[in-house]
């Protein structure tokens, strides 16, 4: 490229220069009502540093960078209403950018408010945005939760306003990119904050790139009909005008068409043509009223349009008598105009219309407004740092920590997705929220590039990539520093599942030196190692000895020792052995059916026989004939002491139809919906009955009680095997009522 005559050269740098000068009178201007004498010479300051570090930056358009500052400027303090700290704070933020001033240099030559306002304008500027409308509500949360100081997303909320309006220079991937950005994120925190003005601007702006045919179509349709539009909105106004001077209301009215986004929306959401949108014009009638006579004459107005033009009873909306949480004022009613078209008429004090049109900046300067809880009601906190008559102090900054949102965190993807936890949250949650498997195998991670362990606790904004080796696995200490559930069932989960291997592993071994041994273990001694061990299961017994926290040479000794325990448990063995082979000889036995006549009977309760068992009657002094099975507890008291009274019996096939109440006992692995399983099984699959359930968890086990009703011992050992089969169930019996702890 040629270079330009030194003639041309100074002409084009002149004019630059008077440009320049002339822009920054306008922010003087526009900062008027907002900024204080003595405060000037600090904007100068700050300005001067700006247009020195951009001196060579153009916009797209071609003008100097520092037009698109002063404008974004402008917009800070006349649309927005923030002071003077929040003009310098983001004409140095620029020249931080660009490496012109640090972060120091700022709190040495102004003040720590403006430092602080431009690391959070810092903070923002690097956060990924490209996930954003996708995650628009975390993302929103996490700029305020980020922004220590509101003003920073309010002057965030300016750039990007300021860049939407001259987004026509930039490339097409980037006008997409930022409309949709300005669209999920920051004009819904624009019209959180009350600017609604700003808020409808974004919303056409975005639309603009991203639904441009739309947005062209609709354009055209409103020029077209702009001198009509006209002509009926003066033939709408000129009776009311007359009716309101002739009652020396000091008033304005301003008629103008809905905006493009909000017209759109009504097409949509009403499946209607663009002539059809039956409230395309809106008045707004604006009273200089005194506070006291606010309410009362704008109802005086109210009556005047309506005795003119029939409104709409479904269509009003009286935000006077109860305003909006956000402070919004307003009475709105559609009525029906010339030519039968509708039109929306918004009556409004200059009051009200400035907290409609600046919202908070407009807002903060009243007082006894009620707001919302949450945002709103957090927000409304700020109205002695807006207000614009006044100096900001250091403590209204203090005074603004956000807390709103301090019981989340939001933190970032390597890949920029958002994540959002409790606060407290650390490395190891954010690997079991991406995997199990990551979390199972987690050693540490980098957060912004910086090497943590896994106890690292998460901060906003962080952006972590989690370090893996395959040799780890979770620990037991991992519970103590991890915040979220997920996490939390991961880890009890896998160490379950680690805790049930090394019990196999246990368990071979102690088969094993039995073996060896020579003795052979039955349940009843199993049980007992467990009692000793004061354990709840046999399954801990075999993973204590896996991790050798038992000595199999002690088990040997406690087998070895109680040799007249094991004589006495013989003994009844063969005792219940021999009266079941008594009641099953031939002879003259009882039978149990429903045809039994004038003979009274009843199962007992201590032991719940059922069909299949082996039984047999034992005469009561005033209950009749108990039916006990033969392995009762009490058969041998029962044979001992009373073996007169001892009948034979057998069940008769007839008894197979009816249904016998007994009692089971499952023990395994407490495990997320084990309980639905488990029920799953009895009542849906073989549909049995249950009277009763009891379920106990402690250190990763449970226990359960069930009373259950079933045809016969058939029956019985088919649910049994059904049960034992499913994954996390370690033992199913049949157990007897006095058996339930």
């Amino acid at each position: 490229m040629e270079s330009l005559p030194i003639n041309t050269t100074y002409y084009l740098k002149e004019r630059d220069r008077r440009r320049i000068l002339n822009k920054y009178r306008q922010l003087l201007k526009a900062s008027k009502n907002t900024i204080l004498p003595d405060e000037i010479g600090v904007l100068r300051k700050a300005f001067d540093i700006a247009r020195n570090a951009h001196k060579e930056r153009r916009q797209p358009s071609g003008d100097p960078y520092i037009f698109q500052l002063l404008e974004t400027s402008i917009i800070i303090v006349d649309q927005i209403g923030l002071g003077y700290r929040s003009v310098v704070a983001y004409l140095l933020f620029e020249a931080i950018i660009e490496n012109y001033i640090t972060l120091d240099d700022v709190e040495i030559q102004f003040d720590k408010t403006i430092r602080d306002i431009c690391e959070g304008l810092i903070k923002i500027e690097s956060i990924d945005t490209k996930t954003s409308s996708s995650h628009s509500e975390n993302f929103r949360q996490l700029l305020i939760t980020v922004a220590k100081d509101v003003r920073v997303i309010l002057i965030k909320i300016a750039i990007l306003l300021e860049k939407m309006r001259i987004l026509n220079y930039y490339p097409e991937d980037i006008q997409i990119k930022t409309s949709l950005e300005t669209f999920s994120v920051y004009a819904p925190l624009a019209h959180r904050l009350g600017l609604y003005g700003i808020k409808s601007e974004l919303e056409n702006l975005s639309m603009k790139y991203t639904e441009k045919e739309t947005y062209k179509n609709l354009i055209k349709k409103l020029k077209n009909s702009t001198a009509k539009r006209n002509k009926f909105i003066k033939k709408f106004c000129e009776p009311i005008e007359q009716e309101l001077r002739k009652q020396n209301f000091d008033f304005e009215i301003k008629g103008r068409p809905k905006s493009i986004y909000s017209i759109w929306q009504k097409i949509k959401k009403q499946n209607v043509e663009f002539e059809e949108v039956y409230d395309l014009f809106a008045i707004r009638i604006i009273l200089n009223s005194p506070p006291d006579r606010e309410k009362a004459d704008c109802w005086r107005v109210f009556s005047i349009v309506t005795d003119f033009y029939t409104p709409n009873p479904q269509r009003m909306r009286d935000w006077i008598s109860v305003p909006k949480s956000n402070g919004y004022e307003s009475i709105h009613t559609t009525v029906i105009g010339p030519e039968r078209k509708w039109v929306e008429v918004q009556i409004r004090t200059q009051r009200m219309d400035e907290i409609a049109e600046k919202g908070y900046a407009a807002h903060w300067k009243y007082k006894g407004i009620k707001l919302e809880s949450g945002l709103d009601q957090w927000m409304s906190r700020i109205r002695n740092l807006i207000e614009p008559s006044e100096i900001e102090t250091t403590q209204d900054i203090e005074d603004l920590k956000l807390n709103l949102y301090n019981k989340e965190i939001f933190v970032f993807t390597p890949n920029g997705d958002l994540k959002k936890f409790p606060a407290g949250a650390t490395v190891l949650d954010f690997a079991y929220d991406i995997h199990t498997d990551i979390g199972n195998q987690c050693v540490g991670a980098l957060i912004n590039h910086k090497n943590v362990t896994i106890k690292q606790v998460l901060q906003n904004g962080d952006q972590v990539q989690i370090i893996t080796s395959k040799n780890q696995k979770p620990k037991t200490d991992w519970l103590n520093f991890v915040s979220t559930s997920k996490a939390k069932t991961k880890i009890k989960s896998t160490l379950r599942e680690e805790k049930f291997k090394e019990a196999e592993t246990g368990k071979e071994l102690f088969q094993r030196r039995l073996k060896n041994w020579k003795i052979q273990a039955d349940e009843n001694q199993i049980n007992q190692l467990v009692k000793h061990y004061k354990l709840k299961v046999p399954l801990d017994l075999y993973y204590l000895i896996a991790i050798e926290k038992i000595d199999i040479a002690e088990i040997k000794e406690i087998l070895s020792v109680p040799i007249k325990e094991q004589i006495a448990i013989d003994e009844k063995k063969e005792l219940v052995d021999d009266l079941k082979k008594e009641i099953t000889n031939e002879g003259d036995y009882l039978i149990i059916d429903d045809k039994i006549e004038n003979l009274d009977y009843k199962l007992a309760k201590c032991c719940s026989p059922i069909f299949g068992d082996s039984i047999f009657g034992f005469v009561t002094v005033s209950e009749g004939i108990k039916i006990h099975r033969a392995s009762c507890p009490n058969a041998r008291q029962l044979l001992d002491r009373y073996n007169y009274r001892v009948i034979n019996a057998r069940w008769n096939n007839a008894v197979s139809k009816k249904s016998f109440q007994t009692t089971i006992k499952i023990t395994g692995l407490d495990e997320i919906g084990m309980l639905n399983k488990i029920t799953d099984i009895i009542s849906k699959d073989f549909k049995v009955r249950m009277r009763s359930i009891s379920m106990d968890s402690n250190d990763g086990m449970f226990e359960g009680y069930l009373k259950i009703f079933v045809e016969s011992t058939e029956h019985l050992e088919i649910l049994f095997r059904k049960l034992r089969k499913e994954k996390g169930i370690l033992k199913v019996v049949r157990i007897d009522s006095d058996e339930i702890v």
